[in-house]
C-alpha cells in the first residue's frame, strides 16, 4: 500500500538526484544502446477512470460519492481484489492478478498531465507530444525517443496498429502504421503490381524522396509478411469507437500478433496501440457493465502479450495510459465526467512490480482537484523519463529533448525497474 502522503516500500535509487536540468536527476548514463530493450505503449482514448481500475477502497470518500458505481470493498468472490490494505483491482482485471504477484505490474496512482483541459482532443495531443500546455510541438515524444537511439533508423524499428499514424509517433523519422485487426493485410493500391512498377520506377533513385518511398515499400513488404501468422483465425473487422480507436475486443488477437512479431524481428524498439469507449458518462457500471466490459479483454490481451513475448518479455516494458481520468463523484447518469487525475500501468520482466506507487491526495472534497477530480500528484512524463532512462540507458541531454520544458519532480520517484 501506499500512504496519503508518502511512497511507501521503496527506497530511492542510489545516486538519483533531484534535477533534470544541470544535475544527473537520472542516472546520467552516457550509453545509449542497450540490446533487445523495448518500449509498447497501450493508450485508452477517451479517458479511462482510474478509480474504478485501481480501487481506493480504504478512502471512504470514494464509495460516499459513487452509490452506485463504486467497486465494493474486497470480500470474498465479490468486490474489489485486494492489492494491499488501501488498494483494490477490478475484477474484471483478475487475468492481470498472476502478474501482480509475480512483480511485473504495477501502477502509480494519481498520475497524469498537469494542464487543466478536460477537452480529450487537446489532453490526448499533450499526452502524445510530451509537452503539456504547448499546441505548437510539431512531433511525438516516441518519435523524438527514435531518435535519440543510435541509427540508422529503419522504418520498422517503430511500429504502430492504429487507424491513421498517431500523433505519438509522428516526426522526422520514418514509422510504420498497420490497421489493427484482420485490415492489416489488407491490400492497398500500391500492392498492384502495375501501380508498385510505376512508383518503383518513379522513385528510384538516391535522392531523400525515393530513400523514404524506398524504406516505406520495404517496411510493408516485411511487415505484411510477419503479420500474416494465424490470420485463418482472426475475427473479421473490428468496431471503431473514439476518434477511430477500435474498442479493445479484438486487443487479445492483436497482442497475440504483436507478441510473436516482436519475438520475430529484433529491430522492432517500439510498438503502440490504441483502444476507445472509455468515455463513460453513461450507466458505467461497476463489476459488471460498460466498464467491465471493456478491462476484460484489455487485461486478456495484455496477460496474452506478455505469454507471447516469452523471455523477451523481461526486455519489455508495457506502459498502459489514457489523456484524463473521471470525476470522483457519479453524475446522475450511473457515469462519470471529464475528471484530472488517473491511474498509469507499467508492465515488464524489469518492473519493481507488486506495487501502487505515487502520492496518494485523498479523496476529501478539500483535496480534490477543483473540488471534483482526483488531484495529479505525479507528472506522467516523470514516470516516462524515469522507465525510460532505465530501459534505454538515456544521457540526461538526450532526456532533455525528449520532454523539452520538464521541471524537477518534487518528490522523487522510486525505482520502478531493476537494473
Amino acid at each position: 500500500m501506499i500512504s496519503r502522503r508518502k511512497f511507501l516500500s521503496t527506497t530511492l535509487a542510489a545516486g538519483m538526484a533531484t534535477s533534470l536540468i544541470g544535475s544527473p536527476w537520472v542516472f546520467g548514463r552516457t550509453d545509449t544502446r542497450v540490446s533487445g530493450k523495448r518500449l509498447v505503449v497501450v493508450m485508452l482514448r477517451g479517458a479511462v477512470d482510474g478509480l474504478n481500475v485501481v480501487v481506493p477502497y480504504g478512502d471512504a470518500a470514494y464509495h460516499a460519492g459513487r452509490p452506485s458505481i463504486a467497486i465494493a470493498r474486497p470480500n470474498g468472490s465479490s468486490g474489489a481484489i485486494a492489492l494491499d490494505s488501501y488498494f483494490g483491482l477490478h475484477p474484471a482485471l483478475r487475468p492481470l492478478l498472476t502478474l501482480w504477484e509475480q512483480q511485473r505490474l504495477a501502477f502509480v496512482h494519481a498520475c497524469g498531465s498537469p494542464d487543466p483541459t478536460r477537452s480529450h482532443f487537446d489532453a490526448q495531443d499533450y499526452l502524445e507530444s510530451g509537452t503539456p500546455g504547448n499546441k505548437t510541438t510539431a512531433d511525438g515524444w516516441m518519435n523524438r525517443l527514435l531518435a535519440t537511439l543510435p541509427g540508422p533508423h529503419a522504418a520498422t524499428e517503430a511500429l504502430s496498429f492504429s487507424p491513421t499514424l498517431p500523433r505519438i509517433l509522428s516526426g522526422s523519422l520514418p514509422v510504420t502504421n498497420e490497421l489493427p485487426g484482420a485490415n492489416a493485410t489488407r491490400p492497398s493500391p500500391l500492392d498492384r503490381p502495375w501501380i508498385a512498377d510505376a512508383f518503383d520506377s518513379l522513385y528510384d533513385g538516391a535522392d531523400p524522396l525515393s530513400r523514404a518511398y524506398q524504406e516505406a515499400q520495404s517496411a510493408r513488404q516485411e511487415l505484411r509478411a510477419d503479420l500474416s501468422i494465424s490470420l485463418d483465425d482472426e475475427q473479421p473487422g473490428l468496431k471503431m469507437p473514439s476518434r477511430g480507436a477500435p474498442n479493445t475486443n479484438g486487443f487479445p488477437l492483436l497482442a497475440r500478433r504483436l507478441g510473436r512479431l516482436l519475438n520475430q524481428d529484433a529491430n522492432i524498439r517500439l510498438a503502440f496501440a490504441e483502444f476507445g469507449g472509455w468515455d463513460t458518462h453513461v450507466n458505467q457500471g461497476n463489476l459488471t457493465g460498460q466498464l467491465a466490459n471493456h478491462l476484460q479483454p484489455l487485461a486478456e490481451g495484455l496477460v496474452v502479450l506478455a505469454h507471447e513475448l516469452g523471455n523477451s518479455f523481461n526486455d519489455t516494458v508495457v506502459v498502459v495510459m489514457s489523456e484524463f481520468g473521471r470525476t470522483v463523484s457519479e453524475n446522475g447518469n450511473g457515469g462519470t465526467d471529464h475528471g484530472h487525475g488517473n491511474a498509469l500501468w507499467l508492465l515488464g520482466g524489469a518492473i519493481q512490480g507488486g506495487k501502487v506507487y505515487g502520492e496518494w491526495p485523498g479523496l476529501l472534497s478539500t483535496a480534490r482537484y477543483e473540488g471534483r477530480d482526483l488531484a495529479i500528484t505525479t507528472d506522467f512524463r516523470h514516470v516516462l523519463v524515469h522507465v525510460i532512462e532505465r530501459q534505454f540507458r538515456l544521457s540526461d541531454q538526450a532526456l532533455v529533448k525528449l520532454f523539452p520544458g520538464l521541471g524537477v519532480p518534487q518528490t522523487p520517484l522510486p525505482t520502478l525497474l531493476r537494473a
